[in-house]
């Protein structure tokens, strides 16, 4: 874990570590994502259907699906 300090400009660098863990370089865009206390910092995906894909999977039961349609 890396300690970084906010500038008088309030910019802040990132730690070799977790860029490369990232997969960023200079000049890559980063989403920043604020939870309550949580701040969450990752770099902007080129394909949003891409990163979303598969997201869900295993949220259901697998007979979820056809129960819902029972039930009409």
């Amino acid at each position: 874990m890396a300690i970084q300090k906010l500038s008088s400009k309030n910019q802040i660098v990132i730690p070799k570590e977790a860029r490369r863990a990232m997969g960023v370089k200079g000049g890559d865009e980063l989403l920043v994502v604020v939870k309550g206390d949580l701040t969450l910092v990752m770099p902007k995906p080129k394909r949003y259907a891409r990163t979303l894909q598969g997201l869900a999977k295993g949220a259901y039961p697998s007979d979820y699906l056809k129960r819902e349609r029972c039930s009409w």
